[in-house]
């Protein structure tokens, strides 16, 4: 890997706070990610399921993780199964994990070729009365690919039918929302390399530039700060682009005149950032572009001040709506005759802010959650409101990655530039 390992007491603390929501004498599994082909013989760069991740530090392929913390035997209450190295893979594909500094990385002791699973996964399946296996319930997830989990739960009920079967997806959406101070400090490192690449294409943007050369750039600082790269597929939206809220094509030409939206964010050690700041491509905003541009950055302080402990996520997308339709009665885009006619299902600040506000961030970029759960502290969501007039070629979209405290909010991108004022000065010093 890449990245700088994270300490190991994260994973044992994340195992010790999932043992204790385990029903008695029940074994959970956690397989690895597929490594997924291109075509030929080519493979995709893998990505490891991020559950056994957070339960292991494991970022390898051919891995499964089995937990039974009341096994009989005590080396069998946490397993690590990994593919078996040698000499040939060494030479081949570099260094593998072996059984040594597979310890060193999960802090499990007992550790398995994955040649051995079936045989001893058997044993304590005899043993156990319930097994917890995975699926991804994301809610935004559209699987129609068989992943090794499908793969193994598929075959566990086929040859374990009586057994009691539970789901995991319940449980880990409730542990990794909050994050620990290890996962922030990872999180942190890599807001501050998204900070970096910002930092650079403000001295880069100019009229004739590619949206794909901006794009280059932050690729560039990303990969010489020890990041795999971007955390998910860049958005820079030049012109009217930036009014198309997924566009990844990134071909076109930024001209005079107008704003570019860049929503980027680096990886770090699989932990997630998610920034959006939108430039002049000329250096100096207009004042409309400005007016708007200040319009959203309101609304974005405003939302990130309701970002405390307690909070519920539906009623604060309303009062964050509340924001929007103020800021969009100042800009000349609705009236108040248009807000007092408007469909309470539908409400008028949509046609100008159709997307929601915020969301959990963390190992994954839309990180898993529970929408009727209050906000607590050790969260982390973004705050990334927008404003999109098509008729002007113009999107402006702010956003930052804030975690909730105590008292109030850290913002884990305080130090990016986002002021108009700030902006400018950088882009012409």
């Amino acid at each position: 890997m890449r990245y700088n390992a994270i300490d190991n007491s994260l994973y044992i603390n994340n195992r010790s706070n999932f043992v204790s929501h385990l029903k008695p004498k029940s074994v959970a599994v956690f397989n690895s990610n597929d490594m997924m082909p291109t075509n030929a013989d080519g493979l995709m760069p893998f990505r490891q399921n991020n559950d056994l991740l957070y339960l292991s530090g494991v970022d390898q392929e051919e891995s499964i993780l089995v937990l039974f913390p009341e096994a009989s035997n005590p080396k069998h209450r946490e397993i690590l199964f990994v593919k078996e190295t040698s000499e040939l893979i060494a030479i081949w594909e570099g260094e593998k994990l072996n059984k040594r500094s597979a310890t060193k990385q999960s802090g499990i002791e007992t550790i398995y070729w994955l040649t051995e699973f079936e045989q001893v996964f058997h044993t304590l399946a005899i043993e156990a009365e319930t097994i917890y296996l995975n699926q991804n319930e994301h809610l935004r997830a559209v699987t129609t690919v068989q992943t090794c989990d499908d793969r193994f739960r598929a075959e566990c009920k086929a040859k374990y039918p009586d057994h009691n079967y539970e789901r995991l997806a319940p449980i880990m959406s409730t542990l990794r929302p909050i994050k620990s101070q290890l996962e922030i400090d990872a999180m942190q490192h890599a807001c501050n390399i998204t900070e970096k690449g910002f930092r650079r294409i403000l001295d880069f943007v100019k009229p004739g530039v590619m949206e794909y050369e901006i794009e280059a750039e932050f690729a560039h600082e990303f990969l010489r700060n020890r990041s795999r790269g971007f955390a998910y597929t860049p958005i820079l939206a030049s012109g009217f682009n930036a009014c198309v809220l997924h566009y990844i094509e990134n071909n076109m030409e930024c001209k005079a005149g107008d704003v570019i939206l860049m929503d980027v964010g680096c990886e770090y050690a699989n932990y997630a950032s998610d920034m959006t700041r939108c430039v002049p491509v000329s250096g100096r905003f207009t004042d409309r572009q400005k007016d708007v541009y200040n319009a959203v950055l309101r609304v974005m302080k405003g939302s990130t001040s309701m970002l405390v402990p307690g909070t519920d996520h539906e009623e604060y997308h309303e009062e964050v709506g509340k924001l929007m339709e103020s800021e969009l009665i100042g800009l000349g885009l609705i009236d108040k005759t248009d807000v007092a006619n408007q469909d309470k299902e539908n409400p008028i600040y949509k046609k100008y802010f159709m997307h929601g506000t915020s969301h959990h961030i963390g190992l994954d970029v839309h990180d898993i959650e529970h929408r009727s759960r209050p906000f607590e502290q050790g969260m982390v969501l973004t705050v990334e409101p927008g404003i999109y007039i098509r008729e002007e070629s113009l999107g402006i979209r702010l956003e930052n990655d804030i975690m909730i405290t105590k008292d109030g909010q850290h913002d884990l991108m305080a130090n990016i530039p986002i002021e108009v004022e700030e902006i400018e000065d950088l882009m012409n010093s």
